[in-house]
């Protein structure tokens, strides 16, 4: 084998290799390509995703509202309960104070 007959013989092979790899790129490409259809779908999905994510933020801020309405609530119900607590400490401390008033009265009249 003289030297054309390498040269001839490389100038193949890397023929050889070059058309290879240029239907391996084709075929990858041909089998990884994305269809309009499928193109579709991802958008659809990437929409029902964003509205599922402006659903999720309104009920976060629903929630969050209805929380703090309801932690007024229980704040104002808690301030009516201490009141209402006071009174009926105070109303008791003032019926105790007439009955004794009541029965010293009594024991006088009858002393």
């Amino acid at each position: 084998m003289n030297r054309t007959d390498f040269v001839i013989a490389t100038a193949i092979i890397l023929f050889i290799a070059f058309c290879l790899g240029w239907f391996a790129a084709w075929l990858i490409g041909r089998l990884t390509r994305v269809s309009q259809a499928d193109i579709g779908e991802l958008e659809q999905m990437a929409q029902a995703l964003h509205d599922a994510e402006e659903v999720r933020d309104q009920a976060i801020a629903y929630y969050e509202d209805r929380e703090s309405q309801l932690t007024n609530q229980v704040q104002q119900t808690e301030a009516e309960l201490a009141a209402t607590m006071d009174g009926l400490r105070d109303a008791r401390h003032e019926a105790e104070e007439l009955r004794r008033y009541i029965d010293r009265m009594n024991n006088a009249e009858q002393s």
